[in-house]
């Protein structure tokens, strides 16, 4: 079956005054929805990739999917999985910090929550470009890791140049915050932290680690 352009989990202005409504409405509706769309397109007709969820699709990256369309699924299959993933990690009404395991755990491998934040905020900021900063679980401990671009770390080392479980990620594309932030992407970094939807970012950690 195609792939689809996931509902936002909330409405646009949700998120306000930290991410603005209408950055929501044009990431969502059309930068999202030019990823699925142009997904879709690259693996038409292609049994195997087409019946592969999001997920398998790019763990599959390196090993399955051919060379003539490796950059468009890479490009665009990377841009579908990773909003879909950043939807659902951040929320109105969230904020804070984490509890549990995962307070704990960020902790002991951070040092504390506080220079955890200073970690994730300097890999997003120092990405030169676009792309993304992760908190990922990488063989059964917590790290932090940048990728360019769209790519993800459930593709891989030899393609995202990280790797790893993600449990937490932000978007460091211009077209992420620069309506409202313009240049100043370490604002933008510092007011993500008041829409993280920790609950959700701790349900991916206990998947990670079964």
């Amino acid at each position: 079956m195609a792939h689809e352009l996931p509902p936002l989990p909330y409405p646009n202005n949700a998120l306000e005054p930290h991410i603005d409504a209408t950055t929501m409405e044009i990431h969502h509706d059309r930068h999202h929805k030019a990823y699925v769309d142009n997904l879709n397109k690259a693996i038409a007709g292609n049994v195997a990739l087409e019946s592969k969820s999001i997920d398998d699709l790019m763990k599959a990256l390196s090993s399955s999917v051919p060379d003539a369309i490796k950059g468009p699924v890479r490009n665009n299959g990377g841009g579908h999985w990773n909003h879909t993933f950043f939807w659902r990690t951040i929320g109105p009404k969230a904020g804070g910090a984490p509890t549990g395991k995962l307070a704990d755990d960020i902790k002991a491998a951070f040092g504390s929550f506080d220079d955890f934040k200073n970690k994730f905020e300097a890999a997003g900021l120092t990405r030169f470009g676009s792309g993304w900063a992760w908190l990922v679980v990488n063989g059964g401990k917590l790290e932090i890791v940048s990728t360019a671009n769209q790519d993800n770390p459930l593709m891989g080392k030899s393609i995202a140049g990280a790797e790893g479980t993600p449990l937490l990620g932000v978007d460091v594309w211009e077209h992420a915050y620069y309506l409202k932030y313009q240049n100043k992407r370490g604002d933008y970094l510092k007011a993500f932290w008041n829409v993280v939807n920790w609950n959700e970012v701790a349900k991916n950690y206990d998947a990670a680690k079964k």
